[in-house]
């Protein structure tokens, strides 16, 4: 019940702002309406406790007679099913804008410049660039081995963008330091970055440096703008999915969602003609 009460109080200081709480004048459109905004604002895994919280309350009102009819069976399911959103994306000309934003000349432009392009060209999460290390760069194979999700490694090719700079942070940018991370914090102490929350503040900073106006936030979101944009340039789903390294199709399969090409392509046509 404690995790009950934020959303009530939620519902009711949105209902009534003015603070006179009259809950016979509760309608059904205020509830479903309530219910639309907080599915753009919660989680999916936080959405089935709003739903039902918001029943439970309204059944209490019910209960105790303080309103006539029993509402709770007014409340709207958010869809929390698999793969019931759209993935966020940036597009290409709002990716070359951030990479454009970062200052080549300092050592932590060039730093930033780099991270930024193992997200958006090799589509790396931010713990793995957390945990990239020196002897992680095959220079001669011209490979990056990457240490993912459940002690997951993978090799894959580095391309001449990323390893120029890569190459150009570590010999005219990096901190002289004896951490073997690639990356290292502009501030004292000398080390890497702490964990991914740090990557995704940098990537929140480069977007306002940028000038990129996103409701979509966080180092993820080069991720989805290089699966998305594949897929754009033809790639299939196998092919995003071995780029991404997803252990099951399930997850790539969100992406053919964006797709809105070949879906128009085998839609049924309007009954009676086009609408």
């Amino acid at each position: 019940m404690i995790n009950y009460t934020p959303v009530a109080r939620s519902f009711l200081s949105e209902r009534f702002p003015k603070g006179a709480v009259h809950c016979q004048r509760i309608t059904t459109s205020d509830i479903t309406a309530f219910v639309q905004r907080q599915a753009t604002l919660v989680t999916s895994k936080r959405a089935p406790l709003v739903v039902t919280a918001l029943r439970s309350f309204l059944r209490y009102l019910f209960y105790r007679g303080i309103v006539a009819v029993d509402l709770a069976a007014c409340v709207p399911t958010i869809a929390t099913w698999s793969l019931s959103k759209v993935p966020r994306f940036l597009a290409g000309e709002q990716i070359q804008k951030i990479l454009g934003s970062c200052d080549k000349e300092t050592g932590i432009g060039k730093r930033d410049y780099a991270l930024l392009l193992l997200l958006a060209r090799l589509g790396l999460r931010a713990g793995e660039v957390v945990a990239l290390t020196l002897d992680d760069l095959d220079w001669e194979a011209v490979l990056v081995t990457v240490r993912g999700k459940g002690k997951r490694v993978a090799q894959m090719p580095l391309p001449s963008e990323v390893g120029t700079a890569i190459a150009d942070y570590l010999s005219t940018g990096r901190p002289q330091c004896s951490s073997r991370r690639v990356f290292i914090r502009g501030k004292a102490p000398l080390t890497g970055f702490a964990n991914s929350v740090a990557i995704c503040s940098l990537v929140d900073r480069a977007l306002e440096r940028a000038g990129v106006e996103s409701e979509y936030r966080g180092s993820h979101v080069f991720r989805h703008s290089l699966a998305t944009g594949m897929l754009n340039h033809g790639a299939s789903l196998d092919e995003i999915g071995d780029v991404l390294r997803h252990r099951r199709p399930d997850t790539t399969r969100i992406y053919a969602k964006v797709d809105l090409v070949s879906l128009r392509s085998i839609a049924l046509p309007w009954p009676g003609g086009s609408r």
